[in-house]
């Protein structure tokens, strides 16, 4: 997926900002974004933070066989990852010219300054050697990529310890963290990359550009330096022609910035060695600041406790205490007493009801023979006519016999049936006198 190209009217307009001397985010045009790092769990893991740009260093070891023309030097890798997940614009399993770019860069960075002693890492000469495996993850792309990653590469390499090895004759033994501490790496000095923008032909300069800003300038200068102020790599891209005096103004802008940032790593590793000695929380949770949704702890909030007791007897003596209303006993009887008042006695609504109630039953019972009387009246009338026709006639004289036997059968068998039954009356319930 190819990124979102800038627009006109946003290109002239971050062009303007810098010939004004401002930038989007307010810096000036030397100033560094804020760099923050957080160590993980496991040592040689962190991930640094400048600004928006964020990078995860990984270091990992293992015992293998060394180079035929380098028997007692150590083997030193690094591995740069751009994934979608940092930028649309970034394609998996592809590697891209700008990751190509990068990983030669860290390579002569890191690798071809000889910040690290390849000799310490070597076991046995010409069998065993150690391979130190750097990993870099782009998490968030957000402008000056190169020196977020070379921050982390160092950083990572800084924190990392390897497991202690002890040789007997041709037999190597690997001790595990739990039966003999790990052993740090040995490094002799700290290079740092430094980017600096062109604009204009080289006119105007910017410090650590923003991803907006990468995508106006004209070409771009990398300096990896260390404390020391010895240059370990220069590169330049874009294809603008740079003076000599451009040249040592960005060197010396580059002695000022590495001073600082390599004075912020070292306190970062002391801070994070200081916590594991004593025994505190590590790890990459711990770094989240409060206040946040995503945050995993809250600081508790001191409470005092000590007037407490003193407190409560307080409010429980200015108190009010509940008025206390007993109603007196009236003795109607003896045996009977009422307290209060009460309430409405309707006894006698229920017994009035129950006497409505057994004089509906007793209508109903009576209202029963009568209606069988009725039934069998009518049926001995349709007995004296089952054998007669119905004859219908009109004036053109037409006749029609009707033959209702089936009719008939059928009333005289439901009549039966009816006679069969014998009425059950309905027991009455009388309420017991309590």
């Amino acid at each position: 997926m190819k990124e979102t190209p800038l627009s006109n009217c946003e290109k002239r307009f971050i062009l303007r900002a810098i010939e004004e001397r401002k930038r989007l985010d307010g810096r000036q045009c030397y100033d560094y974004r804020n760099l923050r790092i957080s160590f993980g769990t496991d040592y040689g893991c962190c991930i640094v933070e400048l600004g928006k740009t964020r990078v995860l260093g990984q270091v990992s070891c293992e015992l293998v066989s060394p180079k035929p023309n380098r028997a007692t030097e150590g083997i030193l890798f690094f591995n740069l990852e751009l994934s979608p997940m940092a930028s649309p614009a970034f394609e998996p399993g592809r590697q891209s010219e700008l990751l190509v770019k990068l990983n030669r860069l860290l390579e002569r960075c890191l690798r071809n300054s000889k910040c690290i002693d390849t000799e310490s890492l070597c076991v046995v000469a010409g069998e065993k050697v150690w391979q130190i495996r750097v990993d870099l993850h782009v998490l968030n792309h957000n402008g000056n990529i190169i020196d977020a990653a070379s921050i982390a590469a160092i950083v990572a390499l800084c924190h990392f310890r390897r497991p202690d090895v002890s040789v007997q004759g041709e037999e190597v033994t690997l001790y595990t963290p739990e039966e003999r501490d790990p052993v740090p790496l040995s490094i002799h000095h700290m290079p740092i990359c430094v980017s600096f923008a062109f604009f204009q032909q080289g006119t105007y300069l910017l410090v650590d550009p923003s991803e907006q800003e990468e995508r106006v300038m004209d070409g771009l200068l990398v300096i990896a330096m260390n404390k020391h102020r010895e240059i370990c790599t220069i590169q330049s891209s874009g294809g603008i022609m740079l003076l000599k005096d451009q040249v040592l103004r960005c060197s010396k802008i580059t002695g000022v910035k590495v001073a600082e940032i390599t004075e912020l790593i070292q306190k970062a590793l002391e801070n994070d060695q200081k916590v594991r000695k004593e025994g505190g929380k590590c790890g990459f949770a711990e770094s989240i600041p409060n206040q946040r949704i995503t945050a995993f702890k809250i600081e508790e909030a001191p409470v005092d406790t000590k007037d407490v007791q003193v407190q409560a007897e307080e409010i429980i003596a200015n108190a009010f205490p509940p008025s206390e209303v007993l109603a007196k006993p009236v003795l109607w009887t003896s045996g009977t007493a009422q307290i209060g008042e009460g309430l409405e006695n309707s006894w006698g609504d229920f017994e009035g009801s129950e006497r409505e109630e057994e004089e509906d039953e007793v209508a109903q019972d009576e209202r029963i023979p009568a209606e069988d009387q009725d039934m069998e009246i009518g049926g001995a009338a349709a007995g004296n006519q089952k054998d007669e026709t119905i004859v219908l006639s009109d004036s053109e004289e037409e006749v029609v016999i009707l033959e209702p036997e089936i009719t008939q059968n059928r009333t005289e068998a439901s009549h039966k049936q009816n006679m069969n039954k014998k009425p059950v009356g309905k027991k009455r319930k009388k309420r017991a006198a309590k």
